[in-house]
């Protein structure tokens, strides 16, 4: 397993300028980051920063965000990705982060269901011709996303069985999934094959690991079991500057 800052707020107290954050990630030694939304940075800057410090991109989110469950967004959706897929294309191909939009009242689940499926295969499709693999990743309700459709990892992985495709696989994260009170391994187990990305956040706050609950050795030594071997994304606020926090990001978590 290896790291990835998110530098959407890791090293914004040392770099201001997005692209910068970078160049400190590298410092820092790590050798991956990521990202939230495409449309408000300086792509051309973040793919010079890649190509000079040879720091991988690891995901960043589809934009603007629409729903998967309204069909009268699905066209907005996927025209989402297509712009969304060329960015990626300039920035090393990275996965591509999708959330579902949220539940709409009177709806069964199962239509709903039928919908992101619909949605995502038509996605997926875009996204293998693209050479790119997009990312389902359920978001917590109680916390964060109130009103979001997908807060279950096991409905996720259900729906990317159905959608079948190897371009559409899961983000799972920690932080997301303690809220929700599941259990890791009872979600992932037979299932890990599925996961493309892992992030991790320390519950309650969403702060740096060792600042809240979580057993992190415990969550390392699962997902070691499980048979998890890539990327972990530093996707939390830090309560410390950037370097300590990610140092006691390694020390809580042993990576």
């Amino acid at each position: 397993m290896y790291l990835s800052a998110c530098i959407e707020w890791l090293f914004k107290d040392s770099a201001p300028d997005f692209a910068d954050r970078i160049h400190a990630a590298k410092n820092a030694g790590l050798s991956a980051v990521e990202f939230h939304l495409w449309d408000d940075k300086p792509i051309d800057l973040i793919r010079a920063a890649l190509d000079e410090t040879g720091v991988k991109l690891t995901s960043f989110c589809i934009g603007p965000r629409r729903s998967l469950v309204d069909p009268a967004q699905h066209g907005e959706f996927l025209e989402a990705v297509a712009a969304t897929l060329e960015t990626a294309k300039t920035l090393g191909r990275p996965p591509l982060v999708v959330a579902s939009g949220f539940t709409r009242e009177g709806v069964s689940l199962e239509e709903q269901r039928a919908e992101a499926v619909k949605a995502l295969k038509q996605a997926a499709a875009l996204a293998e011709e693209a050479g790119v693999v997009l990312v389902l990743e359920p978001l917590n309700t109680i916390v964060s996303h109130p009103g979001m459709f997908l807060s279950s990892t096991t409905l996720a992985l259900d729906i990317i069985e159905e959608v079948g495709s190897d371009h559409l696989r899961l983000l799972y994260d920690v932080f997301h999934s303690n809220v929700m009170g599941e259990d890791m391994e009872a979600v992932l187990k037979g299932r890990i094959h599925l996961v493309q990305h892992v992030q991790f956040a320390d519950n309650p706050g969403r702060n740096e690991p060792g600042t809240g609950t979580i057993d992190w050795p415990a969550v390392v030594a699962q997902l070691r079991a499980l048979g998890y071997d890539g990327g972990i994304g530093l996707e939390y606020q830090p309560t410390l500057p950037s370097d300590q926090s990610i140092a006691q990001a390694r020390a809580a978590t042993g990576l």
